[in-house]
């Protein structure tokens, strides 16, 4: 497990905290692609501003944690990923954290976050988590089986609430 590749059914699944955790237990730092994509003052990156520091991590990088959707640059990390994890909570529970997350930073830019955009919450960012959340449900099997045509050594883990996560993370430590 030295390149491993974080995803969720949505914002709010945990992959910021669980990429986190995972780095300390492993000692493999950790990339996080809101970092990457959003330019100050929530400005989007064009595709080869996002795609161009995936790609040089993961040709260059022996070790690397990866964490986020982006599913336009899913390719780039998948091909080279030896672990991909896959964290799932019910959608009311992403949507809390959501919330909670921004009522504890708001008017703060989080470390997962790119320079010079402080957290924010907002009605399309809700719709947004609301609209895609069933589809990305649904859609996550047949992303599995594409992650694996990649590479028949990739280890894929689907995490599924609290305790599925808790204890992938204590087998780690």
């Amino acid at each position: 497990m030295d390149k491993i590749m974080v995803i969720g059914v949505s914002a709010g699944a945990g992959k910021s905290t669980f990429a986190k955790e995972l780095g300390r237990a492993l000692k493999i730092e950790v990339y996080h692609l809101d970092a990457m994509f959003w330019k100050p003052g929530w400005v989007e990156a064009s595709f080869e501003e996002f795609a161009a520091p995936q790609r040089k991590i993961v040709q260059t990088s022996n070790q690397w944690i990866m964490e986020g959707n982006y599913s336009k640059t899913y390719d780039i990390r998948a091909e080279y990923a030896d672990t991909i994890v896959y964290l799932e909570h019910p959608l009311y529970l992403c949507l809390f954290r959501v919330m909670k997350r921004w009522l504890k930073n708001r008017g703060k830019t989080r470390p997962d976050l790119g320079e010079g955009c402080p957290d924010k919450l907002d009605w399309d960012f809700i719709r947004f988590i609301c609209t895609t959340y069933y589809p990305r449900k649904r859609n996550m099997q047949a992303r599995f089986r594409y992650f694996q045509t990649l590479g028949s050594k990739k280890s894929i883990h689907i995490l599924k609430g609290k305790k599925e996560i808790s204890s992938f993370l204590k087998d780690i430590h």
